[in-house]
């Protein structure tokens, strides 16, 4: 590039003494992404979409998955980096149309057969979610920050030229803003890490929507039962109104055996303001976001590896039999139902992410080596 000059350098958004260009640190693992789900409240369809920027890279890239009966559909682009403002790649782009309120999600028809154009509403104020800091034998792996909203949809989703109406009294979603360091571009050599996964252990990420208040459940948790990072919140749609820290939240899975996947959960919240409370969690349709989309398992696609000069936009198409057999070892993401009983206001339901995933052992669920499956 002849110049490291972009458009966000006439607005006053530094954050060092660099260009927009360029961020503050070299590592090759920077990275600032948006993610999105939309589902309708049921198991009719799930999409899962996400764009991210990888400026040491020199990359941009996005995909949107839509996971439909037994079938899972993915659109991906890929595109060198230019002038980061330019919040597109190929048929996917983002438009922010009111910042932390309203924002447009459009994908251009393309050899997928997905095709959207929907504008999400948030219903509660951003939240600002833990930062997430690992360090893995003297190698920062994780330092990163993120903020998390759930909110509806409005618009029109097509699937091979069958379109639906996006409606927001019947389909919501979460999405969260993320930037920092953590793994991506191509895969670098393990060396001292070889037996370490990434992120070894258990990770939950369940934000649900209940109407008038949303609650977000974190939970990563080491084979040795420690907790690198944990988060249990109410979030009140009144802006007014502040949040309930609903204390230290523990888990129970129901399992599936043969695989590393969940049929359930119920999640027990100690310290709610008028009493504890448990809440249930019943997926209802799994996307597979580990295979197609980036997530680190496919060797010839992942978030930030260069796919060449000129862009590049691909579409899959899975039998969900075909890939469940590996995908269960990355991240799993399911639109769920919710549902518990305020102990002052009585039954509650929603619906919202269920978001799992289990990297190498994990003990306290009887997995003992890399790749055990559940009993």
């Amino acid at each position: 590039m002849s110049s490291s000059v972009s458009s966000f350098d006439d607005y006053p958004v530094h954050q060092a003494p660099e260009y927009v260009r360029h961020p503050a640190t070299s590592d090759r693992n920077f990275y600032d992404r948006y993610y999105f789900n939309l589902h309708p409240s049921s198991d009719e369809y799930f999409a899962v979409m996400g764009l991210g920027q990888y400026p040491n890279l020199g990359v941009t890239d996005a995909f949107c998955a839509v996971a439909q009966a037994r079938t899972q559909r993915i659109v991906r682009a890929s595109r060198p980096l230019e002038d980061r403002s330019d919040v597109s790649v190929g048929p996917i782009r983002v438009e922010v149309i009111e910042p932390l309120r309203k924002l447009r999600v459009v994908i251009e028809p393309n050899e997928s057969g997905v095709a959207m154009d929907v504008t999400w509403t948030g219903a509660i104020e951003a939240f600002e979610e833990p930062r997430q800091y690992l360090r893995s034998r003297g190698t920062v792996i994780f330092d990163t920050q993120r903020f998390a909203q759930l909110g509806r949809w409005e618009g029109t989703l097509a699937i091979d030229g069958a379109e639906t109406a996006v409606t927001p009294d019947r389909c919501g979603g979460s999405r969260d803003r993320s930037w920092g360091v953590r793994p991506v571009g191509e895969k670098q050599p393990d060396g001292i890490r070889l037996t370490t996964p990434t992120m070894a252990g258990m990770w939950n990420y369940m934000p649900a929507d209940f109407g008038d208040h949303s609650i977000v459940y974190m939970c990563h948790e080491k084979p040795d039962g420690t907790r690198a990072l944990e988060e249990a919140v109410r979030v009140w749609s009144d802006p007014h109104r502040p949040p309930d820290w609903l204390g230290r939240p523990e888990w129970r899975h129901e399992t599936i055996a043969g695989t590393r996947l969940l049929a359930g959960s119920a999640i027990a919240f100690p310290d709610g303001p008028d009493g504890p409370f448990e809440m249930a969690a019943t997926p209802l349709l799994a996307n597979f976001v580990s295979i197609g989309t980036g997530y680190g398992i496919d060797e010839d696609w992942r978030h930030g590896m260069w796919q060449g000069e000129q862009l590049v936009v691909q579409a899959l198409t899975f039998s969900v039999d075909e890939i469940r057999r590996l995908a269960q070892y990355g991240l799993v993401d399911s639109v769920a139902r919710f549902a518990y009983d305020d102990p002052a206001r009585g039954p509650q339901e929603g619906y919202g992410l269920y978001e799992h995933g289990f990297f190498g052992p994990f003990p306290q669920l009887g997995l003992t080596e890399r790749g055990d499956l559940f009993d």
